[in-house]
């Protein structure tokens, strides 16, 4: 296998092709995925160390000291904890290649007007998903740990977390913001596919804010209100962001 073949995008025919191509193609980019999640997850576990470091910096902010003396309680925690790390680190710095090799085997099946959308799209999400998970990691979960660690010492509790308990938070609560940051491109492909429009999200806003709550809540790795709200606030945000910019597309009145 060539590196040029590697990266081209499959040919646009306007023949039918037979289904066994057709499962050829979508094999052959499953392969390339797996082949560029399995080197960014290489890279990512041989940089574990920082990695690890890199994710306790917000425990760290809260309670240097417990955060210095985090408990493993499984034999194996480095390990798997590491895999774990490896995975998260590697989808993200694969993501470009998945947009790619995405985009080979789906543009021929596209529409012109979809194509010259596809690219924007890919760019927009990219930078929103680490908008969104800088968001949550500078600002949110050092607010949130603080504030469970509080409230678990209102309780006369001692806080105590293990590090599966601890990365398993920090990791699901970073990504979760960051997939919530997607809402935009979502509701602005769909505005620029005619499927909804500035009317309909005017009107609609109000189930809007319900629907935006609940999926922060089922998104979001805690079920309390201030992590809800931390969530919720900046995707409902967006959304009128997405209704401004609607309002812009709008296609003028025929005369």
């Amino acid at each position: 296998m060539n590196l040029k073949r590697f990266f081209d995008f499959r040919e646009s025919r306007d023949e039918s092709k037979p289904i066994l191509e057709h499962i050829e193609d979508l094999r052959f980019m499953i392969m390339k995925i797996a082949a560029a999640l399995g080197i960014a997850m290489i890279v990512c576990f041989v940089f574990r160390g920082e990695m690890s470091a890199l994710v306790q910096a917000p425990f760290m902010a809260v309670d240097p000291a417990r955060a210095a003396n985090i408990q493993s309680l499984g034999v194996a925690d480095s390990f798997t904890i590491s895999l774990e790390l490896a995975l998260y680190g590697g989808l993200i710095l694969s993501f470009p290649l998945v947009l790619l090799f995405l985009a080979e085997f789906l543009l021929p099946a596209l529409t012109p007007e979809e194509k010259r959308m596809l690219y924007p799209a890919a760019v927009v999400g990219f930078g929103l998903f680490l908008g969104g998970a800088a968001f949550a990691y500078f600002k949110v979960l050092p607010q949130a740990l603080d504030f469970f660690f509080k409230d678990a010492q209102a309780m006369h509790w001692q806080p105590s977390w293990t590090v599966r308990e601890y990365y398993s938070f920090a990791t699901q609560f970073v990504i979760s913001f960051g997939l919530a940051f997607e809402l935009p491109v979502a509701v602005l492909v769909l505005v620029k596919l005619g499927i909804v429009d500035y009317d309909i999200l005017r009107r609609t806003r109000t189930f809007a804010v319900v629907i935006i709550f609940f999926l922060a809540a089922v998104i979001t790795p805690t079920s309390d209100i201030v992590t809800l709200l931390f969530m919720g606030a900046p995707m409902y945000l967006l959304y009128e962001i997405c209704i401004a910019i609607s309002w812009f597309m709008r296609k003028p009145a025929a005369p």
